[in-house]
């Protein structure tokens, strides 16, 4: 009735579509998990400021940085 080649080229794409969705339904799990750990973590950075205050912060470190640099490559700011 069935020939084995179809039976196999059936079990095989049922076998395939049940991999992706297991694949799938992992990489929704991590999603949602990292989403968790980033809605966790507090939005402020160390001393209590806010967004606008830590990307100053940032840049000042970025300067901060270069003249580091700058001194240990022996140029004169």
């Amino acid at each position: 009735m069935f020939e084995p080649t179809i039976i196999i080229a059936a079990a095989s794409l049922v076998g395939l579509c049940v991999t992706a969705y297991v694949l799938l339904r992992g990489w929704q799990g991590w999603l949602a998990l990292k989403q968790r750990e980033l809605d966790a973590t507090p939005r402020e950075i160390e001393g209590g400021v806010g967004a606008s205050a830590a990307r100053i912060e940032l840049a000042d470190l970025k300067e901060r940085i270069k003249k580091l640099e700058a001194i240990a490559s022996g140029v004169d700011l």
